[in-house]
């Protein structure tokens, strides 16, 4: 199973791919979507469209995942990662790819045990479950613990 997972954002998209085969994880890419602050917001979406298409025709993932929305501390930043996670879920959908969310707290508790646990944590258990030989970028660790826990949730509910 090749999982793409996503982590929008507006200014930077984090992406990462993992494969899960018997209970082993492999890390296959992982990389960052900066798409200029200043820029206007249709080209930053497009920008982030174009790299995910990318990214998708290149790696063939059989599903994605898109960490849900979380409470932003202001509305903006909500609408903002709104915008991101959409055209995330479109070009899932044009692939015909099935797309899976998950709260930040239920991937962070997949990959670290723990579901408030800090960017720090998270980046640390990336890098020893995928055998990496550095931390990832927090964009891009982000996005490999969303295909990591659901690897993970796939796996415990095949067993049921």
């Amino acid at each position: 199973m090749r999982i793409l997972g996503i982590d929008p954002g507006s200014h930077i998209t984090g992406y990462g791919i993992v494969d899960g085969d018997k209970g082993k994880l492999f890390h296959v890419s992982d990389g960052s979507i900066v798409t200029g602050s200043k820029n206007p917001l249709a080209l930053r979406l497009h920008s982030i469209f174009d790299s995910i298409q990318k990214v998708v025709s290149e790696f063939k993932p059989d599903g994605v995942v898109i960490e849900e929305i979380f409470y932003a501390k202001n509305a903006r930043s909500a609408i903002m990662l709104g915008h991101a996670r959409g055209v995330a879920i479109l070009c899932a959908s044009q692939h015909n790819l099935p797309v899976f969310e998950y709260s930040p707290m239920k991937i962070k508790q997949a990959v670290v045990g723990y579901g408030n646990a800090t960017k720090d944590q998270v980046q640390k258990m990336v890098k020893a479950l995928l055998k990496l030989d550095a931390v990832p970028k927090p964009d891009a660790s982000d996005a490999l613990a969303a295909a990591i826990c659901h690897i993970h949730h796939q796996r415990v509910g095949s067993k049921q």
